[in-house]
């Protein structure tokens, strides 16, 4: 992974760790990397929102989401309009969530 400058915006940040991760990163992930402690998860998705619009403008790229799904029954969350991880199954009722993932690929990937 390349290094980070000082310079670059929290979103600068987190657009070059998903695009430079082998893997899908849920937003617990994300934080953990850039060290952003301070950050509450609604604001982490709040940037993946915009991060989306922004790489899906340039044109070659595209931010895509694993979506959540439940660890109980395997009910996948798969009409959600914006990044969240939901609190509870619509199947089963339980809170067992597995959170969204998400990476920045090349449209060519799609």
């Amino acid at each position: 992974m390349k290094l980070m400058s000082l310079n670059e915006t929290v979103r600068e940040r987190i657009i070059k760790v998903l695009r430079d991760s082998l893997e899908p990163l849920t937003v617990e992930d994300i934080v953990a990397i850039l060290g952003l402690t301070d950050l509450k998860p609604r604001d982490m998705y709040e940037h993946l929102k915009h991060i989306a619009k922004s790489v899906r403008a340039k044109g070659h790229e595209v931010l895509v989401m694993i979506p959540p799904s439940c660890r109980s029954c395997g009910f996948t969350f798969t009409n959600l309009d914006k990044p969240k991880k939901p609190s509870k199954c619509p199947k089963c009722k339980s809170e067992r969530i597995a959170p969204p993932a998400f990476k920045i690929i090349s449209r060519d990937q799609v």
